[in-house]
């Protein structure tokens, strides 16, 4: 069954995928319930991640549905196994305050491995270091390419601050965009280096204008900006959880602190500023009442969810930003309608 689903799912998304400059693409994600896994396509090689199935499961049942899944995976796309990277997520516990105690969020960043699989994708138009072996995440989440993408189209001319930025792909977008200034925040060292790495690969170079800061994020916007840092574009991917001995505050949860984290960035924005919001979080409750006073904000996840994630559990992602921004945009639109009615009427 497994092996089959693979085949056709490769098949449906690859002519899709090379008309879009797109190498790197999710082909399952737990469409069969006999099947607990999680497939991504990385331009010839693949990267698999088996999630637990039942709470009674021996090792032994354990290791014959692993055998198994290996053996259906590598039928039915065809690749050695030197061309497939298998990898387990572990269950979550959830804390009483409502964050994970540990789960996908808690070691996603951690070193797993040191077989150092690193490789080079394309995606529309621009190039991303993956590391395919050694982490959890292999440096690039998939689901957000569209975001990105319109990151990019509204970049020009923009000053772009990038929080929890992991490994630096919104920045790299928000630059080839046309971006006046980025300024990319992460907690790591190492996926700041990655970052920075990335920047390089699609030719561009950190600067005083395009800076790169390892921090705590939250405690970066509590700062406070200096005079005249404000922001036209924020993106904003938080994790679930995180419990880091380099937070300022003991924990982060982003069910519990998402409210708080989007009033501390108001200092930070410009007169139009939009922040763009997401989250893999299922339990996050988005209230739009909890927003600062006079902001609003639109979903977007239906719009940023990308074909190969269709049926999948990808992002949840809002556009926030003040009403009378959103009031603007609404008259601006308008404006234009009765231009093109009264060009219409003028040819008739």
């Amino acid at each position: 069954m497994l092996g089959n689903r693979l085949r056709k799912r490769h098949d449906q998304l690859r002519k899709w995928a090379a008309r879009a400059g797109i190498e790197a693409f999710r082909l399952y994600e737990r469409d069969i319930p006999e099947f607990p896994l999680t497939v991504d396509w990385y331009a010839g090689e693949v990267v698999a991640w088996l999630h637990p199935r039942t709470r009674d499961d021996t090792p032994e049942l354990e290791e014959a549905h692993r055998v198994r899944c290996v053996q259906e995976i590598r039928e039915g796309l065809g690749i050695d196994e030197a061309r497939l990277f298998l990898k387990t997520r572990r269950r979550q516990r959830r804390r009483r305050d409502g964050g994970e105690a540990e789960g996908d969020e808690a070691g996603q960043y951690e070193r797993v491995g040191q077989s150092n699989a690193m490789r080079v994708v394309s995606e529309q138009g621009l190039k991303f270091e993956v590391n395919l072996s050694d982490y959890l995440d292999t440096g690039l989440f998939l689901d957000h390419r569209i975001t990105r993408d319109m990151v990019r189209q509204r970049a020009q001319g923009k000053r772009v601050l990038n929080l929890f930025a992991y490994t630096g792909s919104f920045t790299c977008y928000a630059l080839a965009g046309g971006a006046a200034a980025t300024t990319t925040v992460d907690l790591s060292n190492t996926y700041q280096a990655w970052t920075e790495r990335n920047m390089r690969l699609n030719g561009f170079e950190p600067s005083r204008e395009h800076r790169l800061i390892q921090g705590d994020c939250v405690q970066f916007l509590e700062r406070g900006p200096r005079k005249n840092e404000r922001y036209d574009i924020v993106v904003c991917d938080p994790p679930t959880f995180s419990n880091s001995k380099r937070m300022a505050e003991d924990s982060f949860s982003v069910d519990r602190d998402w409210p708080r984290l989007i009033a501390t960035m108001q200092p930070w924005l410009a007169d139009e500023a939009v922040v763009w919001f997401s989250t893999n979080s299922r339990g996050l409750q988005f209230d739009a009442a909890q927003l600062p006073v006079g902001f609003a904000a639109r979903d977007m996840t239906d719009r940023t969810r990308s074909p190969d994630f269709a049926e999948g559990r990808g992002h949840r992602a809002w556009m926030v930003a003040r009403q009378s921004t959103f009031d603007a945009w609404k008259a601006r639109r308008g404006a234009r309608g009765s231009q093109s009615d009264a060009a219409t009427n003028e040819q008739a």
